[in-house]
């Protein structure tokens, strides 16, 4: 420990050590990726467009909340859709919010305009699934998910079965 202005704070290698054991458990938490495979009982995250939301919550509660083994969440994102037109930040930040999960596997969006999320989207591994039902967006991502079995990258598995 170091003294700075009257505060005590860590050392370096203190920290290090508390950062690495916080990588590790975030990702024995969220079961993506490594060498193991997806572990049992393993939580993914799907991103659903507002309005697609109310659909996609109800094919997931019609699977339990689960692919296979594997907890799914859904996370309804801000409406981007407004007095006609696209509020291009909305749509950005939802999309940025959907990359910066580590435990993201898919972003479900209609196919009702152009896709301003996809370049952010994709450039991340996210899987995107576009359908004019959310019900029918996640049934294909729960089916990937069900598919991939242990696979070593559940996102990249999800990815490649839905592009």
């Amino acid at each position: 420990m170091s003294v700075l202005g009257g505060r005590t704070r860590p050392s370096h290698s203190k920290l290090k050590a508390v950062v690495a054991a916080g990588c590790a458990l975030l990702v024995a938490a969220v079961g993506c990726g490594g060498e193991s495979g997806v572990s049992a009982g393993a939580g993914v995250t799907a991103y659903v467009e507002a309005p697609l939301c109310a659909g996609a919550k109800r094919e997931l509660a019609q699977a339990d909340g689960k692919a296979g083994e594997v907890r799914v969440r859904v996370v309804c994102l801000a409406p981007a859709a407004g007095g006609g037109g696209v509020d291009l930040a909305v749509v950005g930040a939802n999309a940025r919010r959907a990359t910066e999960d580590s435990a993201g596997v898919a972003y479900l969006e209609e196919p009702a305009r152009p896709s301003f999320s996809r370049p952010i989207v994709e450039s991340a591994g996210v899987a995107v699934v576009r359908d004019r039902s959310g019900e029918a967006a996640m049934g294909r991502l729960l089916k990937a998910i069900r598919d991939s079995g242990n696979a070593g990258s559940l996102r990249e598995s999800v990815r490649e079965a839905l592009g």
